[in-house]
């Protein structure tokens, strides 16, 4: 699957056909919907990791350029179905306990491998610089830490060491790390530049202890399908899981789980942490694919994964189409007309979160450039994102209000917009 094309063609108007509204909708048939397409969504991005995986492996037997572009392609893949599955993490607590393993940000990259001299990193964190890759052993405050073995269970044990969150060991953004490097351009053109020979055994190694970055990339990829494979069990149907639990609730606490989910990530976590935080700051090191560049792609996809629980839709990994009884529907049934100005607002923030997108894909103007101080029609185009967010978060409170759902109040992770 060519991963440009992928995002581009998610981007045109009237991708998703919403299908005729039955009458007959109920709300636990929309509770169970949603449970499908979260099963869909954590099966694919399963699926996609693998896929990282195997082509980790083939780099690795036989490290080349062309190789490790093979797996940057993958990672971007992956990232895909993972982005679309935050929309599950507010409201949904087994969730947001688990996925910080997988998707924490942003990291002190130097607790993984080496850095550039004038690497900025948090303050009093002292796991920063401890470059796992390249020690046997690494010092906290007053604890020695033997990371002569590099497996998955050992890296999962050093996430937030220290007390730090800046200390992310593992998950996608590592791996991403490890593949890239770190992007030294600031807020000019490029991303990481990682060479492959970095992973070359032997003379030719650059950077030194090539083959415990290989094992550190190895272990990293295979805690993710681990985690992944069991995020993936807990919406399976016909299980005793987490599935099973949140079916047996009341349909009106799993169509809140619904909108505080969406109305979440919409406002407080896609408006706020992953994009005012940034471009008020003119902070690249708060951008969230801030190695790969491919931030503008992870903002698309956080937005999908709203639409699509709204609208009962889900674009598969294979390109088929998951679709079903949806809020939409429900909406529809109660008042016709704010239905349709609903759908409008979320067309039309889908659309505006396109164009960071098209900005990056088109025009060469990547996130880490249009939150560059000096860039005011980059800022205004992110600012405008921004809003359609928080528009967006305002028609998600007023479905909510349609069907009867009160006490939403979604998370504003103590922003003001």
């Amino acid at each position: 699957m060519n991963h440009v094309k992928f995002a581009r063609n998610l981007i045109t108007a009237s991708l998703f056909v919403i299908p005729s509204i039955s009458q007959a909708t109920t709300q636990s048939e929309v509770v169970e919907h949603y449970a499908d397409i979260a099963h869909a969504v954590y099966s694919d991005s399963l699926s996609t990791a693998q896929k990282l995986d195997k082509a980790i492996t083939t780099f690795l037997n036989n490290p080349s350029k062309d190789g490790l572009e093979t797996v940057k392609l993958a990672w971007k893949e992956a990232r895909v179905p993972y982005q679309q599955s935050e929309v599950f993490r507010f409201g949904n607590a087994i969730v947001d306990e688990w996925e910080g393993q997988l998707n924490a940000w942003p990291l002190d990259e130097g607790l993984i491998d080496y850095v550039a001299d004038d690497y900025q990193y948090e303050l009093g964190n002292d796991g920063a610089k401890a470059n796992i890759v390249a020690s046997k052993s690494i010092k906290i405050g007053a604890e020695t830490i033997d990371v002569t073995s590099i497996k998955a269970e050992q890296l999962a044990d050093l996430n937030e060491l220290g007390g730090s969150e800046a200390n992310v060991a593992t998950g996608y953004h590592a791996i991403e790390f490890l593949l890239w490097g770190q992007d030294l351009n600031g807020t000019n053109s490029g991303a990481g530049e990682r060479p492959y020979t970095d992973y070359v055994i032997g003379s030719a190694c650059t950077n030194g202890n090539c083959e415990r970055r290989a094992e550190y990339l190895k272990a990293a990829s295979e805690l993710l399908i681990k985690d992944l494979s069991w995020m993936e069990k807990q919406w399976k149907e016909g299980e005793k899981n987490y599935r099973a639990e949140l079916l047996s609730e009341s349909s009106e606490q799993g169509l809140r789980k619904m909108l505080f989910g969406m109305g979440s990530l919409s406002l407080g976590e896609l408006a706020g942490e992953r994009m005012k935080v940034a471009l008020e700051a003119n902070s690249t090191e708060d951008e969230h694919d801030c190695f790969s560049d491919n931030t503008h792609n992870s903002h698309y996809y956080n937005e999908q994964g709203i639409y699509n629980v709204y609208t009962g839709t889900y674009t598969r990994a294979d390109g088929s189409q998951l679709s079903g009884p949806s809020i939409h529907d429900l909406v529809a049934k109660k008042d016709a007309k704010a239905a349709k100005e609903i759908k409008q607002q979320f067309d039309a923030t889908r659309t505006q979160v396109g164009t960071l997108v098209s900005a990056a894909e088109k025009d060469n103007q990547h996130f880490d450039q249009l939150i560059a101080a000096d860039n005011a029609v980059g800022n205004a185009l992110v600012n405008k994102s921004i809003m359609s967010l928080v528009l967006q978060t305002a028609s998600i409170e007023r479905a909510a209000n349609v069907i009867g759902i009160t006490s939403l109040n979604p998370d504003t992770a103590d922003h003001e917009f």
